[in-house]
């Protein structure tokens, strides 16, 4: 074995199962692959192996060989000592002498497609890299071992990755959730967790998953999006982006309302660059996912029990120790339990303009959610009371809304005026209007002001900030889409 010079044999603590089912690309025509074309190994034309049954059985079978032979083969040890270009290279001149030795009918570009699976189980996710590698994907959503459904422009569509059981996605899954300190099995199967890039992910396992581990991951960009770039992408006109830049800017408490996927996280990491680098901030987060850019950021995570079932740490502890820890805004990434009255309550004592997120359809039932919410910390205040905290410590209810066409857009910019006897006042500023659908489901709709002059003008000018008030006219719609 005088190929191992380097590498000598070692026995594997953890053995992973092979990686070809999942992570043997198909073979992409050049023309296409420079044209961007194709994006999706579920587009991809038909590999050799799909094309004849007989030889797809014995490479795969030879593939197999490869695997096992070079994990007996492989000292482990002597690979974490390398960085990971040297790395790299290492597996992939052994896989080739491997090959090239037992005569396996592979051509170059398979081996080293072969080479980067076996890498990525060794050092990575497995059958997950390629996907967590495309820039186009934005959710990886797993269905047990065999099915793995992608969103891409904010439509599912079914890929090719794979893996070869249940077991092996296990071990992947435990893998991620083990980085971050938390566990998952089967007495704590479902568990939040996040990887190195920030994304977020969601696990459930047996015996709660029937048919397999249920994984979902949600992505998220290295390079944050802009208020400019949803702008580009029509998620917003010009002047709504400029007003909510502005209102941001002037501490007025901003909550974002949405759906699941509907991009109130990315809305929220764009409104945080109006925030002046010279305030300090604390993050909330049950899985830490918000990308703030300021340079004085203080993030704290919530904490599930242990195996004792103590040691539990909620997002409404780490709100009450944020108020100790001197903060100009508080950012919630998302609020959804009795936490909801302390935030109140530091957003009415000083911290204005902080930020949270809440899922509700529309900005009227974000209000009546936070209300529910309040009662569930088993507070005794009155409805009434409950509604004068959120009137005097809410000034804007942005709605995100994806559309059926996949499109995201901000549907309403609603401002919070006070009370009216037992009524919370609101008024939208901004607004879109769904104008109908084409045969091919492509959404047409416009952005329209209403017409009313927001409250929070006063304040902004007093400020230093000014806004057209052409802005604000309703004559004409302020943008039309597609």
């Amino acid at each position: 074995m005088a190929r191992f010079s380097l590498l000598s044999k070692a026995k594997v603590l953890d053995p992973v199962d092979d990686p070809v089912e999942a992570n043997d690309p198909p073979e992409v025509d050049a023309t296409e692959e420079k044209a961007g074309i194709f994006e999706a190994d579920d587009a991809a034309p038909e590999t050799r192996e799909e094309q004849d049954e007989g030889p797809a059985f014995d490479l795969l079978e030879a593939k197999l060989r490869v695997h096992n032979k070079l994990i007996d083969e492989l000292d482990l040890s002597m690979l974490d000592k390398l960085d990971e270009t040297e790395m790299k290279r290492q597996v992939g001149r052994l896989v080739a002498e491997i090959v090239r030795e037992d005569r396996i009918p592979m051509n170059q570009s398979e081996v080293a497609e072969f080479a980067d699976s076996v890498y990525h189980e060794m050092t990575g996710l497995g059958p997950l890299e390629p996907l967590l590698a495309d820039p186009t994907i934005s959710d990886i959503l797993i269905n047990g071992a065999k099915q793995v459904y992608v969103e891409r422009r904010g439509e599912l569509e079914l890929s090719n990755a794979k893996f070869r059981d249940n077991a092996h996605l296990r071990r992947i899954v435990s893998r991620i959730v083990s980085a971050v300190g938390r566990r998952v099995d089967e007495s704590q199967p479902l568990v939040d967790a996040r990887l190195l890039d920030g994304s977020r992910v969601n696990a459930a396992v047996e015996p709660v998953a029937i048919d397999g581990p249920l994984v979902s991951i949600r992505k998220f960009s290295k390079k944050p999006l802009t208020l400019e770039k949803l702008i580009g992408f029509k998620a917003m006109p010009k002047e709504v982006a400029e007003f909510l830049h502005a209102a941001v800017k002037c501490r007025v408490t901003t909550l974002i309302s949405g759906g699941t996927g509907s991009g109130k996280t990315t809305l929220l990491n764009a409104l945080s660059a109006a925030i002046s680098h010279k305030e300090r901030l604390i993050t909330i987060e049950d899985a830490a996912e918000l990308q703030l850019q300021q340079p004085h950021v203080a993030r704290m995570e919530t904490r599930p029990p242990n195996l004792e079932g103590k040691g539990e740490i909620r997002q409404r502890e780490l709100v009450k120790n944020a108020l100790r820890m001197r903060p100009d805004r508080v950012i919630l990434g998302e609020v959804r339990s009795e936490e909801a009255f302390d935030m109140l309550q530091a957003m009415n004592t000083g911290h204005e303009g902080s930020m949270a997120t809440i899922h509700a359809n529309n900005p009227r039932e974000a209000i009546s959610r936070l209300e529910q919410m309040v009662a569930m910390g088993g507070m005794r205040i009155s409805s009434e009371a409950v509604r004068g905290q959120i009137a005097s410590a809410v000034g804007l209810i942005i709605q995100a809304q994806r559309l059926s066409d996949g499109s995201r857009r901000i549907t309403h910019v609603t401002e919070v005026t006070g009370m009216e006897g037992e009524i919370i006042q609101m008024q939208d500023i901004f607004t879109f209007n769904r104008l109908r659908t084409e045969e091919d489901g492509t959404v047409v709709g416009e952005f329209r002001a209403s017409g009313l002059r927001p409250k929070c003008l006063d304040d902004m000018q007093r400020r230093g900030v000014h806004l057209p008030m052409e802005y604000f006219d309703p004559s004409q719609p302020l943008m039309r889409v597609p």
